[in-house]
């Protein structure tokens, strides 16, 4: 068998089933019950400091002293 047809009957079965299957489990992953919450405080990154800049570490460690 040639090279191009043993790897285009991979590609046609196994490797579309693996693919299908990857698919499948990412979007699974996507809208899994605890994800919610992680994807709504990404979302909310730009707008965490809108008024002023993050603060510094070691600014930040000075006010909780």
């Amino acid at each position: 068998m040639e090279t191009y047809s043993l790897l285009r009957e991979f590609a046609d079965s196994w490797m579309l089933l693996f693919l299908f299957t990857f698919f499948v489990m990412v979007i699974l992953w996507v809208f899994r019950p605890g994800s919610k919450a992680e994807y709504q405080d990404t979302a909310g990154i730009p707008f965490r400091y809108e008024d002023k800049p993050a603060p510094d570490a070691e600014t930040e460690k000075e006010a909780q002293s």
